[in-house]
Order: C-alpha cells, then structure tokens, then sequence
C-alpha cells in the first residue's frame, strides 16, 4: 500500500510519521499522481504546528501543498489550465493537499506539464515559492532602472524574486548571511549582511533610497530598514510580517490574517514559472531526503542551514 507523511498531533517535527494508506481513485475532474518529488516548506510547519489552528478532531494532518510526478489515472473530464491531463503525463502539481505522499489524488486544474529538461526534484519544489515571488514583484512592480530591496533573498521566495527582478531590469539589493553573499552575486544581486547597521548599509549603495522592498523575512529589522528607505509605502511588501505591516500600512501578500492571496495571479504565473525553470532561467538548488526522513528534513529548514529548497523523494 502506498506510504504517506501525516502528523498525529500538533507539535514539533516529531510528530510526522510515514503510514500506509490507499489514495483511493480520482473522482470527475481529478488525477491519481504518483510522486517522484514533493516541496517541504514552512507553511506544511505552521500547519503541524497549530500554528492555523490545533483542532483534535483535524488529524491525523496530511501535508504538503506541491510535487512533480506521473499522472497514473485520470477521472472523467481531467482538464488542467493548458489542456487535458491523462495517465502518463508528467507534471508540475500546484496547489495541491497531500503532497508528502507517494500517490496522491489531486485536481487536474492543479496540474501544469513538466518539461523533459526541469527535473523531478527541481519540479517538485518550484511553485509555491515561485508563484509567492510572482506575486510579490506583481504588487510592488520594480521597473528597469528601478532599485529592488528583498529581505531574506537567499530563501526560496527570496531567490526567485531576485532572478525574476534582475531578469526585467531591475537592480536588487539583497540581505543575506555573508556565507551566501556569492550565491547572490552569481544571480546578478548586491548582497549585503542583515543585523546592525543594515538601513545604513543600504543607504551606502543607494544613497537616494530604493523605489520598492520585499519582505520576507518578518523581522522589525526588515520592516524599520524598508520603512526608512522606500517612500512609497504601497511598495513594500510582506508576506512574513503581517501584524507588524498591517498596523504600518503596507501590503500584506499570502495566507496571513487580512493577507491578499492572489490567488489569480499566482494561478496565472504557473506555465511561466515551469518554462523558465526549464530554460535554466529560473533555478533554486534542491536538497532531497527521503519521505521517511520528513521531520528530519523540517529539522534542517529550522536550523537554516541547507541553503536549498528541501524536496521529499519517495
């Protein structure tokens, strides 16, 4: 029987265990997916955290909201955003439930076509921190010649700003530990060290203020730099801090209390996002544990140290 990573209580990374259970068999409009690769990100730890509520009556938690994998059925009328989806098609699945399997049943609306040259675990981990940067540079809209601050910009969310930024033109100032100032480098972004000092640091490579900020960080840090150095307060974005942004009036982006989802136009962003990562234009180095090593793998992303997006691989 097929292996999936639920939680049996709310707490930390021990509470994950890999069980047996049968997907069962896709309804009208759904596919049965078997996963080659599925995307560990916070959002599946605030969920086994209870950090979206801690209702008994809720687990065991099934988790995990992307993955790449082979399409083994299909239910009648499966049809995703560019065309009909059939058992043997390999895709891009995104916003899914249940990902941490090794099959899953999801909605074919859910399901983009995976070209031959992105890779299973590349695949698996590139949406949601994709489509988040997507809509980040959507609302706060950074032009050519235009200055770009992301917070956090070796993160996922962070480096995928970044690329999709420098792409369009736009200079990027990024706050990074030092050990990943060359990783930000290479992607065509200035980096500079988060911690004391850091609204000086920035003032001292944009001495007349930068014309946009991205958050994602959540820190007071990240908010007071941006505050100080972006005029335009409907420029700053956070998708981290949303108490903080919404008492200081700047746009809150994602699952956050009083947060826009965006949900058009991260759903709109998908078939790019997957095309430019096949074109190597896009890239987020992946770390891969196997699905029985999934609390290990949320250990890892805690202690922050991998510097990758982290996949599961059943």
């Amino acid at each position: 029987m097929p292996r999936v990573v639920v939680a049996t209580a709310y707490g930390g990374p021990e509470v994950l265990q890999v069980v047996d259970e049968a997907p069962g068999a896709p309804g009208p409009g759904e596919v049965l997916l078997a996963v080659r690769a599925a995307g560990v990100n916070p959002v599946d730890r605030r969920i086994f955290g209870g950090g979206f509520g801690a209702d008994p009556a809720d687990l065991p938690l099934r988790l995990g909201f992307e993955a790449s994998g082979v399409v083994l059925e299909a239910g009648p009328g499966a049809q995703g955003p560019l065309g009909p989806v059939a058992a043997g098609d390999e895709v891009v699945a995104f916003r899914i439930a249940g990902g941490y399997a090794e099959q899953v049943v999801v909605g074919a609306a859910a399901c983009i076509p995976k070209p031959p040259a992105l890779g299973w675990e590349a695949a698996g981990g590139l949406l949601l921190a994709g489509v988040t940067a997507w809509h980040t540079l959507a609302v706060a809209e950074p032009a050519a010649g235009e200055t770009l601050l992301v917070h956090a910009a070796s993160g996922a969310v962070g480096r995928c700003a970044v690329q999709l930024a420098v792409a369009r033109g736009t200079r990027v100032i990024g706050t990074a530990s030092p050990s990943r100032h060359d990783d930000l480098r290479a992607l065509g972004a200035e980096p500079v060290a988060y911690g004391e000092g850091l609204q000086e640091r920035v003032r001292a490579l944009a001495p007349g203020g930068v014309d946009a900020a991205i958050d994602c960080a959540g820190t007071d840090e990240a908010i007071d730099t941006s505050l100080a150095l972006v005029a335009d307060r409907g420029r700053i974005v956070t998708i981290a801090a949303f108490a903080r942004g919404a008492r200081e009036g700047i746009r809150l982006l994602g699952g956050g209390p009083g947060a826009d989802p965006g949900t058009a136009i991260r759903e709109a962003a998908r078939p790019e996002l997957v095309r430019l990562a096949a074109e190597g234009r896009l890239v987020l180095p992946v770390q891969a544990f196997p699905l029985a090593g999934a609390a290990e793998a949320h250990r890892a992303a805690v202690a922050g140290h991998a510097g990758a997006k982290l996949v599961l691989v059943p």
